[in-house]
């Protein structure tokens, strides 16, 4: 996981997203800013904005940090914020992140993962050779090295399928060494690359 910086909203969002969503609660008497009543359904609005969150955010996931094409059907609304513990956050753009159906599905409601935005830069570190991700060890607070690893664990992050994941990554560039494919297809392993003078 690296730093995602916040996208711009898109111009109809408040119409399409927001405002139908706002709608909606006032009519149920379901309060923001508050969980949500429990077996609340939902109106899925946001779906209208999936393809420009996968289009702000250059189709990269925010959680592995990988482009993925649209067409894939592996794209997926995160709600940071789970809807269910605040309501108000399901339909506000800021509260979304780009993320593949696997970590989304691994993060579910739970809030002990770190946000990609506003992700303070080398949190995270890679063992390139081995596609292994653990804490920084430039981390000195045991209270972020314990949050980043609490991350990893709730994502999967460091399983064997996303550390082949990685591998691969790497070692595709070090066939070709195309630095810019490699930024634009996996840009922590690129970042990784870089930050440890292997590109």
């Amino acid at each position: 996981m690296i730093p995602v910086q916040l996208q711009p909203e898109p111009i109809d969002f408040d119409v399409e997203v927001r405002q139908k969503g706002l709608a909606w609660a006032a009519q149920k008497g379901i309060a923001l800013n508050a969980p949500a009543p429990k077996g609340t359904k939902f109106p899925a609005y946001w779906s209208h904005s999936n393809k420009q969150l996968w289009t702000a955010y250059s189709g990269i996931c925010a959680y592995l940090a990988i482009y993925f094409e649209w067409v894939t059907g592996a794209s997926s609304t995160d709600h940071f914020v789970a809807k269910s513990k605040d309501v108000a956050q399901a339909y506000e753009w800021k509260n979304y992140r780009l993320s593949c159906l696997g970590p989304n599905r691994n993060k579910n409601k739970y809030d002990d993962v770190l946000d990609p935005i506003g992700l303070t830069p080398n949190t995270f570190e890679l063992v390139l050779t081995t596609g292994q991700i653990r804490p920084s060890r430039a981390l000195t607070d045991k209270a972020e090295v314990a949050a980043a690893r609490k991350s990893i664990t709730r994502l999967s992050l460091d399983s064997a399928d996303h550390r082949d994941m990685r591998m691969k990554h790497y070692a595709r560039y070090l066939r070709n060494k195309d630095a810019q494919t490699l930024k634009e297809l996996s840009p922590f392993v690129w970042y990784e690359a870089a930050r440890q003078g292997l590109l």
